[in-house]
């Protein structure tokens, strides 16, 4: 129980991938190739996953789930680890001459089936999207990309010694390439200029916020997160009903969600979040809370973004006809859920996908599968909730009431996982 009284319920966690190489993505489509999370990536990926577990998981933590399975009846391992046991192969040296091994001493990850994404376009739903293609190359012909590109061109163009032949434009996000060199390359790390990592990030902020935003909530920019609204309101709205057993749901995205979810939230255009990309391995977390009071406190309790690494930071949302750290959630779904894709017709429709990841032309007219996600309708579960909203933590609160606990379990696929 925290220091208000209020009990929490469970979590939505949604959390950025961590260090990899190898990241090639095409300038328009933006669909990537060729990467893998490296033994540094892995290790911000436990670390992240060992701070939820101290929040979350631990009975001696203020904001313990009261109810929730503990981590050895979540995930017996046992057998797989007897046949894959640990290997000090999993090494890398970064440029800086640090070794970094595999969290748990080079523990190997046993591939599991996976959903592709021509069956669920949730995760990604800015690739393979014509519209979002047009929205991308609409702002590439805009005014103020033509400004921005005039302004920086001296700086892009100093780099280009240093860029093994790269497109030195400001269309090509140069950033992510010189972070990954300077990360995992000491000869590039050593030439680069001094301040100039960060003004590449500076324009990568700049170019992909423009990208994956938008003026309206449904508008095409937003596709990124508009894709995921059924899975996190679904999720939510189960945490709330207290004949569910969920407590914890956990959804493993790229960057591009983020910046859609901060515009959408206008956490951006308030000044309480910059428009920036995460960093690696940072999460997302929305917590459900049932208040100490009958009927819900006035504020709900304090918010916190947190990454395993940075500090803690409050960002209150503005939403129509609202503005404030503490919103209920009906007020939450209610603005979020009309800009919802919730089939993959759905999405045929807001990107004019006629052919791809399950779509079919039919007489000219996109026709695609009706994979269903839910996250529609049901707003009577937790109409009393209350929102807190910000990079690290989003927090609901409930009206008070008789909760009833469930038998702790766990089920998990390549899109999410949730454990009750």
């Amino acid at each position: 129980m925290s220091s208000d009284g209020s009990t929490l319920l469970g979590v939505v966690v949604l959390a950025r991938h961590g260090d990899r190489q190898g990241f090639y993505q095409d300038l328009a489509t933006y669909n990537a190739s060729d990467t893998a999370i490296t033994p540094l990536g892995e290790t911000q990926e436990f670390q992240l996953g060992s701070l939820l577990n101290s929040l979350y998981l631990n009975e001696s933590s203020p904001s313990f789930i009261k109810g929730i399975a503990s981590s050895s009846q979540l995930f017996n391992g046992t057998q797989v680890k007897g046949l894959w046991p640990p290997t000090s192969s999993s090494v890398i040296q970064l440029a800086n001459g640090t070794n970094v091994t595999s969290p748990l001493n080079g523990y190997q990850y046993v591939p599991i089936e996976s959903v592709e994404s021509n069956e669920d376009v949730s995760l990604e739903g800015f690739t393979s999207c014509p519209n979002l293609d047009q929205h991308t190359l609409a702002f590439y012909s805009s005014r103020a990309f033509a400004q921005k590109a005039a302004e920086v061109n001296a700086f892009l163009t100093s780099l280009v010694p240093i860029l093994d032949g790269r497109l030195v434009a400001l269309q090509n996000i140069i950033f992510d390439f010189m972070n990954v060199q300077s990360i995992h390359n000491a000869t590039f790390a050593a030439s680069l200029p001094t301040g100039a990592l960060a003004q590449a990030r500076d324009l990568a902020n700049w170019h992909e916020y423009n990208v994956f935003s938008d003026t309206s909530l449904n508008g095409i920019g937003n596709i990124a997160f508009r894709t995921m609204i059924p899975s996190v309101a679904t999720a939510m709205q189960r945490i709330a009903n207290s004949s569910d057993p969920l407590k914890l749901h956990y959804s493993a995205i790229s960057y591009k969600p983020f910046l859609s979810l901060f515009n959408m939230t206008g956490v951006n255009a308030n000044g309480a979040l910059p428009p920036a990309i995460v960093n690696y391995a940072a999460p997302v977390v929305f917590e459900v809370r049932q208040p100490a009071t009958p009927r819900g406190a006035d504020r709900a309790p304090p918010v916190q973004e947190r990454d395993g690494r940075r500090g803690a930071r409050r960002a209150p949302m503005t939403l129509p006809a609202f503005s404030g750290t503490d919103v209920p959630l009906s007020t939450f779904l209610g603005a979020l859920e009309p800009a919802a894709v919730n089939t993959t017709m759905d999405w045929c429709y807001a990107c004019g996908q006629s052919s791809l990841r399950g779509a079919r032309a039919r007489r000219g007219v996109p026709a695609c599968g009706g994979v269903d996600r839910g996250g529609r309708g049901g707003r009577g579960v937790g109409d009393g909730l209350r929102v807190l909203a910000f990079m690290g933590y989003v927090k609901f609160q409930l009206p008070n009431r008789r909760r009833r606990t469930s038998e702790a379990g766990s089920s998990t696929d390549s899109i999410t996982k949730e454990s009750v």
